[in-house]
């Protein structure tokens, strides 16, 4: 196989890649189901906004999947920002300004990707929707 052969092969695999973007949100703080709308949205634009262009581009055309998780505590959700930092995943914490719910500066969520789905699972494959 000549180079412009596996090129083009890889281009191929890698647009037929599905795309998705992970929301985490904590639920140790009880968000009413409007808080948690809004932070998972806030979560939503901050890291798509840090994600490469041709990423979001492709996420775009595979109909823009999204889940929504939960993680039991704010270590948790530190660990899995760790985890996808050093994947090189997009990531975005949310700090709430407290001006409802809770109180200014509270982490509330984070948001992952978009990005590959299989990379993501390596993330958040063992979390539960919330």
């Amino acid at each position: 196989m000549n180079d412009l052969t596996f090129l083009r092969l890889r281009k191929k695999h890698q647009d037929l890649a599905e795309y998705k973007q992970c929301i985490v949100i904590r639920s140790d703080l009880n968000l009413s189901k409007g808080k948690i709308a809004v932070q998972a949205s806030h979560a939503a634009i901050l890291a798509y906004d840090r994600s490469p262009r041709f990423i979001r581009s492709r996420w775009m055309k595979s109909g823009q999947k999204k889940v929504v998780l939960g993680v039991k505590s704010l270590e948790e959700l530190f660990s899995l920002k760790e985890m996808a930092e050093k994947l090189g995943i997009p990531c975005a914490v949310v700090v709430d300004a407290g001006l409802t719910e809770v109180p200014p500066g509270t982490v509330t969520a984070l948001g992952l990707g978009p990005e590959r789905a299989e990379l993501l699972d390596r993330v958040t494959g063992k979390l539960k929707l919330l």
